[in-house]
């Protein structure tokens, strides 16, 4: 549990809410929510869906979700379809899940250094036109 004690929220399977969703506690869901959940650990029921980012320490995944999942302990189970990215520190899939997206290390999405700047030709009366190009 997120904070060493029993408290935990359930949206039952009857439940659809439109809307993020924001916890301190842990989230067990078998509804639907269209919007982004921010938690300290989900439990996705398996007939559930989630249109929306889903943010959280630890997750398992068993039902359908539309949006990218960043989290540090992540359980995807044979059960589950996700579409989008996954950011993960420890990982787990089950054979059977489906996902449809790119898998990264939350260590490259946090700290990915920028790009390095193209160097700069030396000044002319064309810089104007150099700068063009590189924003396309």
């Amino acid at each position: 549990m997120a904070n060493g004690n029993s408290t935990f929220s359930v949206i039952g399977a009857d439940v659809t809410i439109k809307g993020d969703v924001s916890a301190t506690v842990d989230l067990h869901i078998d509804g639907t929510i269209e919007g982004d959940i921010k938690c300290a650990s989900i439990v996705q029921g398996e007939g559930s869906a989630i249109h929306g980012a889903v943010m959280a320490d630890t997750a398992r995944m068993s039902g359908k979700v539309v949006g990218s999942i960043a989290a540090k302990e992540l359980v995807i189970l044979k059960s589950a379809e996700i579409e989008g990215d996954v950011h993960y520190d420890a990982l787990t899939i089950e054979q059977g899940a489906q996902v449809d997206g790119r898998f990264a290390p939350n260590s490259h999405r946090q700290s990915a250094p920028a790009p390095a700047p193209a160097k700069k030709p030396a000044a002319s009366s064309d810089d104007a036109q150099a700068k063009l190009q590189i924003a396309n």
